[in-house]
């Protein structure tokens, strides 16, 4: 994988990974990464929401990938506070409020936006950008 960096974000892989061990309760990221409560994030910037393979998302999060949502470094960091909130906005932005219904399962809140910029940074070490 291809470490990469924006030089819009101050950001900090290492502090990153520690920020990650809360993510692990529902996820792992890595080269033998397995999907458990939620996806896998092996690979997830430049990815399309909602097609990790073998998750078996909400409908909120497929729809949002079918829509157009590819995960970058803004667009997690934008999700990280408020999970259904931007996915509901995403969609609803894309004239598809008919879809912006139910829930996703993630259900944690990252709030910190330092913390929001170091995890971004780790989870990147894993991902290939397009």
């Amino acid at each position: 994988m291809v470490l990469t960096s924006n030089p819009g974000f101050a950001q900090d892989a290492a502090k990153g990974e520690q920020v990650f061990k809360q993510c692990m309760t529902c996820h792992r990221i890595g080269p033998d990464a397995k999907n458990l409560v939620g996806p896998a994030l092996t690979g997830v910037i430049g990815r399309q929401s909602g097609t990790a393979p073998g998750f078996a998302y909400s409908a909120l999060n497929k729809a949002a990938g079918e829509n157009g949502l590819v995960w970058t470094d803004e667009l997690v960091m934008a999700y990280l506070p408020d999970p259904n909130a931007f996915l509901k906005k995403f969609l609803t932005d894309k004239g598809k409020a008919d879809l912006a219904t139910g829930s996703t399962k993630m259900t944690f809140k990252l709030d910190d936006e330092q913390k929001r910029k170091d995890v971004i940074a780790y989870i990147n070490k894993f991902s290939e950008k397009k």
